[in-house]
């Protein structure tokens, strides 16, 4: 998978692509809808990367506390931008 229209019409699949590195399965649940196994993915590692999914997931969820304690442990600054936008943009860093 290379392409960010590529990821949204695997979201069509009742399972994730078994290439997908663990932060694409989680953005991949996410787009699913199944923030809870988004967040399964994700919460448990403790790299930069992780980090900075494990924050989208927590923004997203409405807990700007948890998100922002998230953001930083990735050092990186909470964006000013949709839920939507933050997704794709994750997508295609990861992509």
């Amino acid at each position: 998978m290379k392409t960010l229209a590529e990821f949204k019409a695997s979201l069509t699949a009742e399972q994730p692509d078994g290439g997908l590195s663990v932060l694409l399965k989680s953005l991949w649940y996410d787009g699913k809808g199944d923030w809870h196994q988004a967040h399964a993915q994700v919460d448990h590692l403790g790299d930069q990367a992780s980090a900075w999914v494990h924050a989208y997931l927590h923004r997203k969820e409405g807990d700007i506390g948890n998100a922002d304690y998230w953001y930083s442990r990735a050092r990186q600054t909470r964006p000013n931008i949709s839920l939507g936008e933050e997704w794709e943009q994750l997508v295609l860093h990861f992509l």
